[in-house]
């Protein structure tokens, strides 16, 4: 177990940013999927709207690398523009 001060602040914020980062990596997989599930274009294309916007403040926050955000992003707007 940590002695110091600093390490015990450094546990507790640590533990913080992992519940904070796994809802929101959670939050994401469930747009991402109702974006793929998503059958009417027009629907599909507000849903997309949400989850780009989504994908960039988590990259912006470096919930997920900014790459990933993007090759999301790419395939999601693939998977619309696919719908007819």
């Amino acid at each position: 177990m940590a002695q110091h001060k600093s390490s015990m602040k450094r546990i507790r914020s640590t533990e913080t940013r992992h519940k904070r980062n796994t809802a929101q990596e959670s939050a994401m997989k469930t747009i991402i999927k109702k974006v793929r599930t998503e059958k009417d274009k027009v629907k599909a294309v507000a849903v997309l709207k949400e989850a780009t916007s989504t994908l960039d403040k988590l990259a912006l926050k470096r919930v997920i690398h900014p790459n990933k955000a993007s090759n999301q992003k790419s395939k999601l707007t693939k998977v619309v523009n696919a719908l007819k």
